[in-house]
């Protein structure tokens, strides 16, 4: 089944964001090698792609996983949630319907 998981970025998250990206990203295209990634990204803190020192307000990653209690267990494993980038995680059944 689909999971979204929601990470929402403590107040000036960005340093610490930028120095554990790579160890984020590297389990991010686990689950892409694996075919389980539907989509990932943040959410700028602005209207803008590239919101520079402004940083992101949080992330989305939907991947799918075998249960609730597997995408709760990789959730709370990620390097933003484990160095303190995000001050929450959700995660919650998702169903894709379009596209």
């Amino acid at each position: 089944m689909l999971y979204a998981i929601m990470g929402s970025d403590r107040e000036d998250s960005l340093e610490m964001r930028l120095k554990v990206r790579p160890e984020h990203l590297e389990r991010i295209k686990a689950l892409q090698e694996e075919g389980r990634l539907i989509l990932a990204g943040p959410h700028p803190s602005i209207d803008s792609e590239d919101p520079g020192p402004a940083g992101f307000s949080g992330s989305l990653i939907v991947a799918e996983f075998d249960s609730l209690e597997m995408a709760l267990e990789w959730a709370e494993q990620d390097p933003y949630a484990l160095n303190g980038v995000f001050t929450t995680v959700s995660v919650k059944p998702f169903k894709k319907v379009l596209p």
